[in-house]
């Protein structure tokens, strides 16, 4: 595909190496033709580079077969989740959920960016409800002043929560930012 063909989010293949196009600015040059001046991240390590694309050159496009796994359970360093459509189980590191695994509890649905057969990109889902199991106890008045509290919640991870919230309730937290949404 040609440079000016590029969108947010798109895979491509730089040097045999596969990279998610994080964004890209059109630049026009004082006496040379324009460019794409790129930002790419790289899906084996995380990396972040900028590389400068000429208007008319091309750009390896990859294609990514999405498809709808379920998180199964943890092992140490390791999850494991299943293909919906064969299956077929796959062991991921930390790596591959970044720090989306403290919102991971069994029968969570994932969407898995495959390339080759290889599982690249995790998507969990944009928001999950969880229980809290741990959190101080409800202050009088605190619903005026606006005040929060912290949180602990069944999968380990702490959010920061209104103070009428209590041990027991369910709440919707977003894996995005890691923020409260609401009570459930």
């Amino acid at each position: 595909m040609k440079a000016s063909e590029m969108k947010k989010g798109q895979a491509i293949l730089v040097d045999g190496k596969l990279f998610i196009i994080v964004d890209y600015e059109h630049v026009k040059l004082g006496k040379g033709g324009a460019i794409y001046q790129t930002k790419i991240k790289s899906l084996t390590d995380g990396l972040i580079q900028n590389i400068r694309i000429r208007s008319e050159e091309t750009v390896e496009e990859a294609f990514l077969d999405k498809r709808k796994f379920e998180y199964l359970y943890s092992q140490p360093n390791e999850h494991v989740i299943m293909d919906l459509e064969n299956y077929d189980q796959v062991t991921l590191d930390d790596d591959a959920f970044g720090d989306g695994t403290k919102y991971l509890k069994p029968n969570t649905e994932l969407q898995v960016s495959m390339y080759n057969g290889k599982p690249v990109v995790v998507t969990l889902p944009t928001t999950v409800d969880l229980a809290v199991t741990d959190t101080p106890p409800e202050i009088k008045g605190a619903t005026a002043t606006g005040q929060r509290k912290t949180a602990t919640l069944e999968t380990g991870a702490t959010v920061s929560v209104p103070a009428f919230v209590k041990i027991g309730d369910v709440v919707r937290v977003d894996t995005r930012t890691g923020e409260y949404v609401t009570r459930v």
